[in-house]
C-alpha cells in the first residue's frame, strides 16, 4: 500500500508510524484509517522490526472524528437515517481497523503523545501498550460532548488503565487533562520535554528492541490473556509459553552473556 496519510518508517529494529494530517490534528479520514492499520499489520508481519511506535504529525496526536469534515457532509445525516441494523458494522469497518490490526500485533507497541489526544484519538492512544507524552500534550474523553459514546474501545481500555472510577469520571465529564495529570493518574508512562519527545521514545523504544523478541512477545500475549483468565488459566498458558522460549538460542545466550560479563546479542532464535 502507497501512504498518503500517514507516514512509515523502519531504522534500527523499530518502526515508526506517523499519522500525517497535521492540518486537521491527524484527525480520522478513510485513507488515514486505512493506512494505519495496515502500517501495523506491516511492522507485525516484518522479523526485522521488534518495536513499534506511532505518533503525529504537527501539534497533535490524534484528534479522533474529524468533526469538521462531518459537519460539512451529508455523511453524518446519512447515517442518521439509517436504522440500527444498517449502522452495525459502521464502525467495524472504518475506525475498528486498527484495534483489529493491534489484535495480531505481538509487539511493543508504543504511543508517543507529541499532542493533543481526544475522543477516539485518546481511544487509540489507549490502545499502546505503553504511552510516553510530551509535557504540552492534552487529553480528553470528548464523546459526551457531542452526545456519543467511546466508539473505539475506550470503555473497554480505560478502566484497565486508570481504575473503574477514573474511567467513569473523564468519560462522563468529557474534560481535557494535561500530561501531568495524566502521569499522576498512570495513563500515560513517562513525560518528557516536548523537544526532547522523539529523541527519548527512540531510546526508550531501542532498549526494548535490544531484548530477546521471542520472550518479550510472549511476555505480551500471557498479559493481555491474563485480563480474561483465572490464574489457573494463567499458569497453564504460561507453562506452554516458558516450554517455547526455553527452546530458543536467546535462552542460551542469556545467561552465556552474564557469565561472560558482556552485553547479549538477542537473535529472536
Amino acid at each position: 500500500m502507497e501512504y498518503t496519510a500517514v507516514t512509515y518508517e523502519v531504522s534500527d529494529r523499530i518502526a515508526t508510524i506517523t499519522l500525517n494530517r497535521p492540518e486537521r490534528m491527524n484527525s480520522f479520514s478513510t485513507e488515514l484509517l486505512a493506512e494505519w492499520a495496515d502500517a501495523i499489520k506491516q511492522a507485525t508481519e516484518d522479523d526485522e522490526v521488534r518495536v513499534l511506535l506511532v505518533t503525529g504529525a504537527g501539534r497533535a496526536f490524534c484528534a479522533g472524528a474529524d468533526l469538521k469534515a462531518e459537519a460539512s457532509s451529508d455523511d453524518r445525516v446519512l447515517m442518521a437515517e439509517k436504522n440500527a441494523g444498517e449502522r452495525r458494522n459502521s464502525l467495524r469497518y472504518s475506525v475498528h481497523r486498527v484495534a483489529q490490526a493491534l489484535q495480531y500485533c505481538d509487539k511493543p507497541y508504543i504511543a508517543v503523545l507529541n499532542g493533543a489526544a481526544v475522543g477516539a484519538g485518546m481511544d487509540m492512544a489507549s490502545m499502546a501498550d505503553i504511552r510516553l507524552a510530551s509535557d504540552t500534550a492534552r487529553f480528553g474523553m470528548s464523546y459526551v460532548n457531542v452526545g456519543l459514546i467511546p466508539g473505539d474501545g475506550g470503555a473497554w481500555l480505560l478502566p484497565r488503565i486508570v481504575g473503574l472510577q477514573k474511567a467513569l469520571e473523564l468519560i462522563w465529564s468529557g474534560d481535557l487533562f494535561d500530561a501531568a495529570t495524566a502521569l499522576d493518574i498512570g495513563y500515560v508512562n513517562q513525560v518528557f520535554p516536548h523537544d526532547d519527545l522523539m529523541a527519548e521514545a527512540r531510546s526508550y523504544a531501542t532498549k526494548l528492541a535490544e531484548g530477546p523478541p521471542i520472550a518479550m512477545q510472549l511476555a505480551k500475549r500471557l498479559v493481555y490473556r491474563g485480563l480474561d483468565q483465572s490464574f489457573a488459566e494463567g499458569l497453564e498458558q504460561a507453562q506452554a509459553a516458558m516450554a517455547i522460549v526455553q527452546s530458543t538460542t536467546d535462552s542460551r545466550e542469556g545467561p552465556a552473556a552474564f557469565r561472560e560479563k558482556r552485553k547479549p546479542n538477542f537473535e529472536g532464535k
